[in-house]
């Protein structure tokens, strides 16, 4: 028998360029599938489109049927916020083209686009953009929730190197918002996350890089106190052509990590100089300072071989536990409880890394963009990851008990994307200042909150949400 839903369903089946899956379908498993596997999600149905025609009309299918939408970049979301139960998955993973003018040192980046897809153009002609440590991660989700990198502290966020971007709104009308069009929104999309509407495209600028030093340095577990305290005030005072994020974690049991260093609890900083390669070198000779490391990989390497590192460390279909939060400072009484919970990491996936915000980042003040905290020197993510679903809770345990333990010397807020499912409050300390001035715009490009399944920033006249879900 066919219902009404059916038949509102194949009217958009035969709208769309691409195809729409729905329940029951040899391909709705492999579909609904999310990076993180803790996140069980069943949607309706899955549009997964080709081009902006098919966005739109997505958006008017979902608006007239009462639907919730979620939007499908990559599917990272740590908070499984890519999919919603019985609702309308919006998949762009089909448009994953990029385009580079390499004479203007632009990219343009459609919707779907993966980190991997954009390094491999770019690099092309020795060019690439501040972007995640990742190359699975979709361009889409890290861009809107402020974006950083390896590339950070020389070229600043993703978003600061956002020129325009293409955007279907809430009530399925295109517009392209710049500095020069629509700078309510243009200022909202630079961090404020999936709550304006579908980026169908994003143009970047893009930056001279091609070969970088970069690699990690590892020490034993016993020295991480020193190589905190020495980490906490050398990379903050080093060049800004100097990045290096800070690791607690268990050495891969695969190469390149020499046999007698596999599945030890270790600490380390994975590098990455964009500059004169010998002076890279010459910046990190301290790194034997703290204590002497048991390995120092830094080398020259392609960009994006350093940008896919991790790939196959942390592939689709694992369990993942996230919680993050801002850091402007590492005290001894914060040191001392990240090594308490260093020596309990649970799996050999798990971790907790600084990632450094400062340099070109802090050069934006913080009500210049979405993205409010310009003042925060890391960004601290700390994550339970393993395979098996029955660490699950194990996992998630460790993550809590390890973030409420450093929360407190933090600075309220985190960056998006490390967030689960943690309510207004966590949204407000995230935004700060800039909360009222988004909850305005969201009021104007979206009055009744369509885009809802996301870090929520609720448009300005709505009543409160339901309390936090952790």
């Amino acid at each position: 028998m066919t219902t009404a839903f059916d038949t509102h369903a194949n009217s958009l089946a035969e709208q769309l360029h691409g195809s729409l899956v729905r329940v029951g379908d040899p391909d709705y498993d492999e579909a609904r599938g999310l990076y993180n596997a803790m996140i069980d999600k069943r949607p309706a149905l899955i549009a997964r489109c080709r081009d902006t025609a098919d966005v739109v009309s997505s958006v008017r299918f979902a608006r007239e049927a009462g639907l919730e939408i979620a939007v499908r970049g990559g599917g990272h979301s740590g908070a499984g916020l890519a999919s919603v139960d019985g609702g309308l998955v919006i998949d762009l993973s089909p448009m994953n083209g990029v385009e580079i003018e390499p004479e203007t040192r632009r990219a343009t980046v459609q919707g779907g686009a993966l980190l991997g897809d954009l390094d491999r153009a770019a690099h092309a002609f020795g060019l690439a953009t501040p972007a995640g440590i990742i190359s699975t991660t979709g361009v889409g989700g890290l861009t809107l929730g402020g974006g950083h990198g390896y590339l950070s502290r020389t070229y600043g966020l993703t978003v600061d190197n956002l020129v325009s971007a293409d955007v279907v709104l809430a009530d399925g009308s295109f517009v392209t918002a710049s500095e020069d069009a629509h700078q309510d929104l243009f200022w909202a999309l630079r961090g404020g996350g999936g709550n304006f509407g579908v980026v169908t495209s994003f143009d970047f600028r893009l930056h001279p890089v091609a070969t970088v030093f970069g690699g990690p340095t590892l020490w034993p577990l016993e020295a991480a106190g020193d190589v905190l305290r020495w980490y906490r005030d050398f990379l903050p005072s080093a060049p800004e052509d100097v990045y290096g994020f800070f690791a607690f974690m268990t050495v891969p049991p695969a190469p390149p990590f020499p046999e007698e260093l596999h599945l030890r609890k270790m600490c380390g900083i994975v590098w990455c100089c964009t500059g004169d390669p010998g002076q890279a070198a010459d910046a990190l000779a301290s790194v034997s300072e703290p204590a002497a490391p048991a390995l120092h990989g830094a080398q020259e390497l392609p960009y994006p071989v350093l940008q896919a590192a991790f790939d196959g460390l942390y592939p689709a279909g694992h369990q993942w536990y996230w919680q993050g939060d801002f850091v402007a400072e590492l005290p001894d009484e914060a040191i001392a409880r990240h090594l308490e919970h260093a020596e309990a990491l649970p799996t050999m996936q798990s971790g907790m890394h600084l990632y450094p915000i400062d340099g070109a980042v802090h050069r934006v003040a913080a009500d210049e963009t979405a993205f409010s905290h310009r003042d925060a020197t890391w960004s601290m993510a700390i994550v339970g990851v393993d395979p098996d679903p029955a660490n699950a809770d194990r996992i998630r345990e460790w993550t809590i008990d390890y973030w409420e333990a450093l929360h407190p010397y933090s600075m309220g807020g985190a960056y998006l994307n490390f967030m689960m499912d943690e309510g207004q409050e966590r949204v407000r300390a995230t935004y700060r200042d800039n909360y009222t001035r988004l909850a305005a715009i969201k009021a104007a490009y979206g009055p009744d909150n369509l885009f809802h399944v996301n870090q929520n920033i609720r448009p300005s006249g709505l009543p409160p949400e339901p309390a936090a879900r952790r």
